[in-house]
């Protein structure tokens, strides 16, 4: 028993630490992206987070005796090209134009897709008190966008929320690849090494090939440490999965965009105002009941 609490207190660690870093990301990325094209940012960071993973996952696949044919290689472009390319070009770009508190918080609004999407692809069950959770969001989320605020910042908003439903589709995906028996390293992989690619295709075909030999060795810097926090982010998510279960480990992750709030204040003199203060509570308070919910769904199963 002594065993089994200090590994739950361990992966409790872990998503602590995951949080943290993930509050902390947002801010820093939108302080990067914008002396950076977004569109550069993205794939290049995904490129070698890509190649890291690829290693990884070629690792274990040998160890087990294991060939990457669980899946098709159509599913896994499908899922670098929506997760680790579009999705994430948009909310950078999205970044770059709103606030980072309001990234941060607008990006909690994912489970509203996510349960939608599972429910319609993974045959999974929708309870009441999913129902009002999300309707208690999407409220939050109008709160939010009720706010004066610029043209440019509404824009941002919107990239920002569409990176985060195709984000859900991508999760949809990826669950049905993992159901399949698919690794999460190779799943993690092709949806930042395809993704790249990806990106890089638009970079060509939009001229920008030749930003990459501009970049200033401050700029690399830049993407290199968001690659660096990108990395510890997933790293210590999938570790810390390992010793606790994943609604314990997503109400833990509910801190983030309270971080990025607070850090965008202090670091970046964001301006917040009382109406989005109640919006982001809100989105909080229905994230935290959809999560709850699954929760108590397993424990009535088991």
């Amino acid at each position: 028993m002594k065993e089994v609490g200090k590994k739950e207190l361990f992966g409790t660690i872990l998503i602590l630490l995951t949080a943290i870093i993930s509050g902390f990301s947002i801010i820093a990325n939108k302080f990067f992206v914008v002396s950076i094209d977004p569109l550069l940012f993205t794939a290049l960071r995904a490129f070698f987070i890509g190649l890291i993973f690829f290693a990884i996952s070629f690792y274990f696949s040998r160890k087990n005796k294991e060939k990457f044919k669980k899946t098709s290689w159509s599913i896994l472009l499908l899922i670098g090209i929506i997760g680790g390319g579009l999705a994430f070009w948009l909310f950078f770009s999205g970044l770059s134009m709103t606030l980072g508190g309001r990234a941060a918080f607008l990006h909690k609004t994912l489970p509203i897709y996510a349960t939608i999407l599972a429910f319609i692809f993974l045959k999974e069950k929708i309870t009441k008190k999913q129902l009002i959770a999300m309707g208690i969001m999407l409220f939050g989320l109008v709160l939010m966008e009720l706010t004066k605020i610029s043209n440019e910042i509404k824009i941002g908003d919107f990239l920002v929320l569409s990176a985060t439903i195709l984000w859900a589709v991508e999760n949809v995906i990826s669950k049905k690849a993992m159901l399949n028996k698919e690794s999460n390293w190779v799943v993690t992989f092709s949806r930042m090494f395809f993704g790249s690619l990806f990106l890089f295709g638009i970079i060509i075909l939009t001229g920008k090939i030749n930003l990459i030999l501009s970049l200033t060795s401050q700029q690399l810097i830049y993407i290199g440490v968001s690659g660096f926090l990108l990395f510890l982010y997933v790293l210590t998510w999938y570790w810390g999965l390992k010793y606790i279960n994943l609604s314990k480990a997503s109400i833990i992750l509910l801190l983030s965009p309270v971080i990025s709030l607070i850090l965008g204040i202090l670091w970046l003199n964001e301006q917040v105002s009382t109406i989005q203060l109640i919006g982001s509570t809100i989105i909080l308070i229905g994230a935290y009941l959809i999560i709850s919910t699954k929760s108590e769904k397993r424990i009535k199963e088991v």
